[in-house]
């Protein structure tokens, strides 16, 4: 699931990450990031040929960090109650030290409709919601999950607890300690739909 993607590509990915970092989707142009890059917008071009095929490289790159992640938390937890929480955990440490792709998830709320970023969010969206599947029916099959509440629902709710808290983050600037108070959210869902 790797991205097809040049080291200078990369760079360019980061500088875009910056600018969307600290001023938001709508404010990044191909001038400034040119600007930032330190060369022309016709050489960015040989790079990219928009900003929306660069939203998409960066939603492929983390949709990959996300499918190499999680299998990496499958190998080493195997109770699902401990997948799950190690899930999240690498889920909120990843977006701490990489702001600029949750902004990239949420930046599709300011722009014109895309068939090509929307394509990507559900590539992203499949993979999330494919692991997770995996951890809760696997706890549900143990008898450490809930069976009252099928497992598509469950998916759904923890799905959707996990994008409001990173909403909140996003909309207070960042400002609380996103993995600590991320914790202690999937201890809840956890306490919420275990049966012990």
């Amino acid at each position: 699931m790797k991205a097809d993607i040049t080291a200078r590509q990369i760079e360019i990915i980061a500088a875009a990450g910056q600018l969307i970092s600290e001023d938001g989707y709508a404010k990044l142009t191909t001038k400034r990031l040119a600007e930032r890059m330190q060369f022309s917008e016709a050489a960015l071009y040989r790079h990219f040929t928009s900003k929306e095929e660069i939203l998409v490289k960066m939603l492929e790159l983390l949709t990959a960090s996300v499918q190499e992640r999680m299998e990496a938390v499958a190998e080493r937890e195997e109770l699902p109650d401990q997948r799950l929480r190690a899930m999240f955990d690498s889920h909120f440490t990843y977006f701490k030290a990489h702001p600029e792709y949750l902004m990239a998830i949420f930046a599709t709320n300011f722009m014109e409709p895309s068939p090509a970023i929307d394509k990507a969010i559900r590539s992203l969206m499949e993979v999330m919601r494919g692991h997770l599947k995996a951890v809760v029916s696997t706890g549900q099959k143990a008898g450490a999950f809930t069976r009252a509440i099928p497992t598509d629902m469950l998916v759904q709710i923890v799905m959707g607890t996990f994008r409001l808290h990173m909403l909140q983050w996003r909309m207070t600037g960042k400002n609380s300690d996103v993995k600590r108070v991320g914790n202690k959210l999937i201890d809840t869902v956890l306490t919420l739909i275990s049966t012990r």
